[in-house]
């Protein structure tokens, strides 16, 4: 039995800072094979992630907080917001839970945010037609200012 404990999300909090990504998955899955993946997701403040969608009808995704606050947009096709929520144990929304083909981005919005997160494997790398190509890469000079302003949606 694999068990989650306050130690360990510290751990992972921990290396998402010293990470230049800000963030760390904890996999407990066993391998990128692996036909359900499960993982503890930490991400911090600053940690941007290019709006991305799943389109194989296996891959909905559902984020569970464990700790801190998540902000999760969701995207109309052109790019519009369609939703946001919060995730977070003061304010009562704990989970969500993204089906296949929506696009969708989390933002860490307070240090030491880490979420559990399962979905259909195997791991592979996005294609073109599921990454927001409405949303700068993650690596362009544009992407801190796209994340400003996702996260001015939670302000």
């Amino acid at each position: 039995m694999k068990v989650i404990t306050r130690e360990l999300l510290d751990q992972v909090s921990a290396e998402a800072r010293q990470n230049p990504r800000l963030r760390k998955n904890f996999n407990i899955h066993p391998s990128d094979e692996s036909r359900c993946h499960r993982l503890l997701n930490a991400i911090e403040p600053g940690s941007y992630i290019r709006p991305h969608r799943h389109l194989d009808p296996e891959k909905d995704e559902a984020f569970i907080l464990m700790s801190g606050r998540l902000g999760i947009v969701t995207f109309a096709n052109d790019g519009g917001v369609a939703r946001t929520v919060m995730l977070s144990h003061a304010g009562g929304n704990l989970a969500a839970d993204i089906p296949h083909g929506v696009y969708h981005t989390a933002l860490g919005l307070e240090p030491g945010t880490v979420f559990y997160e399962t979905k259909a494997g195997p791991y592979r790398q996005l294609n073109e037609e599921e990454k927001g190509v409405w949303a700068p890469e993650e690596n362009d000079p544009q992407a801190q200012a796209f994340l400003l302003r996702l996260r001015s949606l939670f302000d």
